[in-house]
């Protein structure tokens, strides 16, 4: 922690008073920030009664430590620390919910969102103008202009394509600063995805259009301390969260970025079957034994990596999960061809038994996977 909170500091009657408002941050190694964002939420909210919630992910540097010794030193600093879960939405949707106030905002912690704007959203929802109120980089007032090319275009695309296929309201559904009336978040969390990064989006396209939505500008700035969480598989998720809502969460996100994983496999077994045969002129069983495995071993690996990021094995986990894996994927097999032939003497249609056998096979992977191999500890 780089500047301490001085002791007796925040004993105010702001700091005992029940608040009106929570502010959620969800936190993974952001030890240098979480102080300075305290002070700005200080400077900002004076004369509301308000707490902030920091959502540590067990940052490997330490920032749940941080929090705790603010806390210690102000009781309107709260700690929740996770261990064996990941992501910025499931944080933000357990911060919320874990609130006390009627009314809860989430700000990022790495000081990109304006904080200034937060007492105008709380008056928004207080006074009965909105159920949601965005802090849109999109609208007249509001700027991106801190992004860099890439970001920016992602972020362009992302937003174009929330719009147009879910039929998203919203200049800037993409945004991760946002305040919402704690009841109406309350009816919606059941239903919404704790993976991946766009929890505004999921909430705007989980509520069909029942919100009351407020947008007002705000200047996204640049990032002092710390890297960036965003990498390339949060295009995955992305693309994963919009597939979820167009089939009205009959499918989890988690099962989409699964069988997105075991399309990938297809085309990995087929590779690895063609270099087994063309090159090393194996026998077509011992080739097709090789392709299964080397499928099986990258479908284990981008799982552990994308689809379970939340419970990522590490170690000798690692080796532990992939045997089990390896037994799990060989049994829906078996799964797989007793479906597919099952349907094909029902139907001799060879592509509709082969679907058949195929989804079978998923679901039976994904479940038991889920189960066994990445089960929560």
């Amino acid at each position: 922690m780089n500047e301490a909170i001085r002791p007796g500091q925040g004993t105010s009657s702001q700091a005992t008073a029940t608040p009106e408002l929570s502010v959620v941050v969800p936190t993974f190694n952001e030890r240098d920030n979480v102080g300075a964002l305290f002070r700005k939420l200080e400077a900002a909210l004076g004369g509301i009664a308000w707490e902030v919630i920091y959502v540590d992910d067990n940052s490997p540097d330490g920032t749940w430590d941080v929090v705790r010794a603010l806390a210690r030193q102000d009781s309107r600093v709260r700690c929740l620390r996770r261990i064996g879960r990941r992501g910025l939405s499931g944080a933000c949707i357990e911060g919320i919910l874990a609130s006390s106030a009627p009314c809860a905002a989430v700000i990022d912690a790495d000081l990109q969102h304006d904080e200034t704007q937060l007492p105008k959203m709380l008056e928004l929802l207080q006074g009965g103008d909105a159920d949601l109120v965005v802090g849109s980089r999109y609208i007249e007032g509001g700027s991106a202009d801190s992004f860099d090319s890439q970001r920016a275009g992602f972020s362009l695309l992302a937003t174009q394509l929330a719009k147009r296929v879910l039929r998203v309201d919203v200049a800037d559904p993409m945004s991760g600063f946002f305040a919402i009336r704690r009841d109406r978040f309350e009816q919606l969390a059941p239903e919404l995805s704790t993976q991946g990064f766009k929890i505004l989006l999921d909430i705007v396209a989980t509520a069909h259009g029942s919100l009351r939505i407020r947008e007002i500008p705000y200047t996204f700035g640049s990032r002092l301390h710390g890297e960036s969480k965003l990498d390339s598989m949060v295009a995955l998720d992305f693309l994963g969260l919009v597939l979820a809502k167009l089939t009205g969460d009959v499918v989890t996100l988690r099962f989409l970025l699964f069988a997105m994983v075991g399309s990938l496999g297809l085309v990995v077994h087929l590779t690895a079957l063609a270099v087994a045969l063309d090159l090393f002129n194996w026998p077509f069983p011992e080739a097709q034994g090789f392709g299964a495995l080397v499928a099986m071993t990258s479908n284990f690996l981008l799982n552990n990596f994308l689809t379970y990021r939340d419970q990522r094995l590490k170690g000798f986990g690692i080796l532990r999960g992939l045997l089990l894996f390896y037994l799990v994927c060989s049994v829906g097999l078996f799964a797989n061809v007793g479906v597919a032939f099952s349907v094909y003497d029902q139907e001799p249609i060879w592509w509709l038994a082969g679907a058949a056998g195929a989804l079978m096979g998923v679901v039976w992977n994904y479940a038991m996977s889920g189960l066994f191999v990445w089960r929560k500890r």
